[in-house]
């Protein structure tokens, strides 16, 4: 038995949660990896998972030898990273999910860069505004805005966005500028953009002298993908609220025209987020580490001051 080898499988059993998922994020046989693991078991003398047809349960001794496991081959894989980076130059494949407005206003044109710094590095973008499971779908990160809700990942804060609320020239002239947020519920029509997770509209967010206002009203049309609520707005069918690198040029243009300036909620922030547990290979740490330095002046958008 390569020990080390059967540590990492079963690491990746119980990150996974089950042994299908976990085989095919390390390309090899379900067969291979469940012989892997109960030859570990065999070695230490201790069941370390508990399996039925249905599902797999990480027993006490399981949950003990992963936690201290762990650590080991993190300690590992950071000394072969810092001899690997040194002797060769990042190269491989890298799986990268993004949101869809965030692909194609941020990450998308600001990659060029990136390419000529590390020609030996290939790129699959998964571009959806869907979350992903980045152990099932064999995801290296994902960037995502919003506050995070999985501890078992670790995120890099990778800049801010400004939230717009904003509507066409021809909107307002037919509705009317708003000049509070609670006019939105008099007659207004609203754009909501809907959360892909579970179909729940996003309230619109204000913030004034540090109070915060949320308004919830029913929307005139929902939309749960980023570049079709854009367009949703751009089309004349409400008002919405999206974020500034999306609505830049259209507000230089005057094809949208920001509404209650006065009412920006607070900057939001961007993550870009991967396994806590798994081999961070040098392609995906210096990739990384272009995000934080590259993205921040991306996603903020130029956008005017507030006026006072």
């Amino acid at each position: 038995m390569d020990q080390l080898t059967a540590i990492r499988a079963f690491a990746r059993v119980v990150e996974a949660g089950n042994f299908t998922r976990a085989a095919d994020s390390l390309d090899m046989p379900n067969a291979t990896l469940s012989k892997m693991v109960q030859e570990l078991e065999a070695h230490l003398g201790v069941r370390l998972l508990q399996r039925t047809t249905r599902r797999v349960t990480v027993t006490p001794e399981g949950c003990e030898y992963y936690e201290k496991t762990a650590r080991i081959l993190r300690d590992l894989e950071d000394v072969d990273t810092s001899f690997n980076a040194v002797r060769s130059k990042p190269r491989g494949l890298l799986r990268i999910d993004v949101g869809g407005s965030t692909a194609r206003d941020v990450l998308i044109p600001a990659l060029a860069d990136f390419m000529t710094r590390y020609p030996e590095i290939r790129l699959d973008l998964g571009v959806s505004d869907r979350p992903v499971d980045l152990i099932s779908d064999n995801v290296d990160c994902v960037i995502r805005g919003g506050p995070l809700d999985n501890s078992s990942l670790i995120a890099r804060n990778i800049g801010h966005a400004t939230l717009i609320t904003c509507a066409t020239p021809a909107y307002l002239k037919a509705f009317g500028t708003p000049a509070y947020p609670d006019e939105l519920k008099n007659g207004h029509r609203l754009v909501s953009y809907l959360s892909p997770q579970n179909g729940r509209a996003f309230p619109f967010r204000f913030e004034r002298d540090g109070g915060k206002t949320e308004i919830k009203v029913d929307h005139r049309i929902g939309v749960n993908e980023s570049n079709a609520h854009l367009a949703a707005g751009m089309a004349g069918l409400g008002i919405i609220q999206t974020f500034s690198y999306s609505i830049c040029d259209a507000l230089q243009r005057g094809t949208l025209v920001e509404i209650l300036t006065e009412w920006r909620p607070a900057p939001y922030p961007f993550h870009v987020v991967y396994p806590q547990n798994r081999h961070v290979p040098h392609r995906l740490r210096v990739f990384i580490d272009w995000l934080v330095e590259t993205f921040p002046q991306k996603v903020s958008g130029q956008l005017p001051a507030i006026q006072s």
